[in-house]
């Protein structure tokens, strides 16, 4: 008997402690069962600690780290220069209205070809003769017929041409769609930054219940290792047998290989969330259990805030955009041209090299075998398209959400189902506990009553996390959370 009650002795002080963390929680307005998932510290590592030491904050930890993914990820950051690439698209657009000045040069040395041959020499040789003979002189020298050669040779022109377009559908409407295409892109950054949202608060709460599951296999293992010694002394004492013992030693290895277990699955936890922020995989990461104890509302059924929609809406447009443009083909294109150069043989620049052309071009679009009507139809068939996708997507974000909605509940009962197994666990723990202590007990019972609570405090830490797991999904389903407060 007073084996039993040092056994007893050794046990008490755990439950002690375990109660008194419940009672603070408990003034508070936090469940016991809470308190208990919440709390339990996590032994020290004398090599290197897995997991961070928990702070309480007055502000929300978790909300600082999506702020840092915000900046640093480097997803956001791919699709940040796709917005940068859209707003360059679109200045390149309005620069088409502009005027456009290029310099014009050209050489050209050229040898045989066509001729123009021109009989000079028989035309004005006669008559310079003539004249010789009257004149009894040589004044009049006799010339060759003359070959012109038709290809410039030794020839250069060089010259600035300016060009402005005055009526250019095509570049007014192009400009349209440069616009729609920056408001998509705009949306896909908000889309990409609602998933980075949700998928980092799922990543913090997968780490908070791997950081759990630690800590209750420890404690399960203090426990463990405090009953291996008290049968060690009941053996020594001729108490009781082995089986007791060996019994204690079998769980002690099964606890080390789960501790081992929850312990990689909490590295990878935090390796994700790490990688997510764009951080060393191995840096600490702050938990805020406080977070556990906030329950929101259930979601009201409203997806008008999806991006999503945006972006289809936006895609209408430019389509719309589109059509217009191809039917914009009957619209004249004038724009005007001036020319300030030099042309000359033999790299000459002087007054007769020097000249200017100004003029108005014009095309005009009459007929084209039908090609501009059928540009029309498939632009239009694209507007039809996307308005079905359109439908298409509005029904699957809305089932999205009730899904969300739905698993948000369960999850909500599941929490308090796990509530009241812990509370029940505790009280069957230490009922059976009391009664080992009079010795009134075998140890499978107490061992059986231990691994129940183990488990139920397991259950409680999954629970609370898919509560607010769940709740991720249904603020990712309504696009919900405040991403503006955050600028790039």
């Amino acid at each position: 008997m007073s084996t039993f009650i040092t056994k007893g002795a050794m046990l008490i002080p755990l439950l002690v402690a375990g109660f008194s963390v419940m009672a603070q929680y408990a003034g508070r307005g936090v469940s016991p069962g809470i308190a208990l998932a919440t709390a339990s510290p996590l032994p020290r590592d004398t090599t290197r600690s897995a997991v961070s030491p928990e702070k309480q904050t007055g502000s929300n930890q978790l909300d600082e780290y999506i702020q840092q993914a915000f900046v640093n990820n480097k997803g956001l950051k791919d699709q940040r220069f796709q917005l940068d690439k859209s707003l360059a698209a679109l200045q390149e657009a309005r620069s088409l209205f502009g005027p456009n000045v290029a310099f014009l040069a050209s050489y050209t040395k050229s040898g045989g070809g066509r001729t123009i041959d021109m009989p000079i020499g028989d035309l004005l040789n006669p008559v310079y003769k003539s004249l010789n003979q009257l004149t009894s002189s040589h004044q009049f020298p006799q010339v060759d017929n003359v070959s012109v050669l038709l290809n410039p040779d030794n020839f250069y022109d060089a010259k600035l041409r300016t060009s402005l377009p005055l009526i250019n559908a095509e570049i007014y409407y192009n400009q349209q769609i440069k616009k729609e295409q920056i408001t998509r892109q705009q949306a896909a950054v908000n889309v990409y930054k609602r998933q980075l949202v949700q998928d980092i608060k799922t990543a913090y709460f997968q780490y908070y219940q791997a950081s759990q599951a630690v800590a209750i296999y420890r404690n399960a293992l203090s426990l463990i290792q405090e009953n291996i010694r008290i049968n060690e002394s009941m053996v020594r004492n001729g108490i009781r047998n082995n089986t007791a013992l060996y019994r204690s030693q079998t769980e002690k290895e099964k606890t080390d290989a789960a501790i081992s277990k929850a312990q990689n699955e909490q590295q990878n936890a935090r390796a994700y969330f790490n990688f997510l922020l764009n951080r060393d995989l191995d840096a600490d990461i702050t938990l805020d259990s406080s977070l556990l104890t906030r329950l929101q509302p259930i979601p009201d059924g409203n997806i008008s805030g999806r991006e999503e929609l945006l972006q289809y809406k936006s895609a209408a447009t430019a389509y719309r955009l589109n059509e217009k443009l191809q039917k914009a083909y009957i619209i004249p294109r004038l724009s005007t041209f001036l020319d300030l150069g030099s042309q000359s043989m033999g790299f000459r620049f002087d007054d007769k090299s020097r000249y200017y052309l100004f003029g108005v071009n014009m095309e005009w679009t009459l007929f084209g075998a039908h090609k501009y009507k059928y540009r029309i139809k498939q632009a239009s068939l694209d507007v039809q398209a996307n308005d079905n996708v359109t439908a298409q997507t509005t029904d699957a974000l809305q089932l999205q959400l009730y899904q969300a909605g739905n698993n948000y509940r369960t999850a909500l009962r599941n929490l308090g189902t796990a509530q009241s197994q812990l509370s029940f666990a505790e009280r069957y723990y230490r009922d059976q506990l009391k009664v080992y202590k009079e010795g009134q007990l075998l140890y499978i019972e107490l061992l059986d009553a231990q691994n129940q609570l183990t488990q139920a405090q397991l259950q409680m830490a999954v629970s609370q996390a898919a509560v607010q797991t769940a709740y991720a999904s249904v603020e990712r389903a309504q696009a919900s959370y405040h991403i503006e407060s955050v600028q790039l």
